[in-house]
């Protein structure tokens, strides 16, 4: 077995975490959104920001087929979901923090999640959807700051589920609230 030397290196606020093992390394990777979440202002909305890239790649690629695309969306974010979990309950240990600002997936996971409902629109909505993109951003970045009921208390969920559970459901608040409104603007 191969012997790891431990990594230390600057977190927010000037912290220094120390990183043992290759499985660490992945779980501080993922977590962090490739390294997004070491963004030192703002990270929560780069994070979104990656979501966004992440949903403009799907909905570029399989726009053309409604179902196809919106179960892209879904398989997405349930792979991210998952590694989520795993890798946000290994972060918080790494930066011994709950929910560190640092751990960015969940904001990816809830951003990619607020697109959801928007496959069914694209046809209608052509090369102007891209505007719903940015609004749904926005969205859920306002329901993700403002943490509505429940959201908030989701928060106090322990490790990793925890940590991604306030922004799935931040995520679908606002893929129902944009489809709503899709559907009133659009019709």
């Amino acid at each position: 077995m191969r012997n790891w030397k431990f990594i230390a290196f600057q977190a927010k606020r000037g912290r220094s975490i120390k990183i043992g093992d290759p499985v660490d390394q992945l779980a501080l990777i993922i977590a962090t959104g490739f390294g997004v979440g070491f963004i030192p202002f703002a990270p929560g909305t780069f994070g979104s920001i990656l979501g966004l890239l992440i949903a403009y790649f799907l909905i570029s690629v399989f726009s053309p087929d409604v179902i196809l695309l919106q179960n892209s969306i879904i398989i997405v974010s349930v792979i991210i979901t998952i590694l989520g979990i795993w890798a946000s309950t290994r972060a918080e240990k790494i930066f011994d923090q709950k929910d560190a600002g640092q751990i960015v997936l969940d904001e990816v996971c809830g951003q990619l999640i607020s697109f959801l409902f928007i496959a069914p629109y694209l046809r209608r909505l052509g090369g102007q959807w891209i505007w719903w993109g940015i609004a749904g951003f926005i969205l859920f970045r306002a329901l993700d700051i403002l943490k509505p009921y429940p959201l908030k208390e989701l928060e106090q969920v322990r490790g990793g589920l925890g940590v991604m559970l306030d922004d799935i459901i931040a995520g679908l608040y606002a893929a129902v609230i944009l489809s709503i409104a899709l559907l009133l603007i659009t019709d």
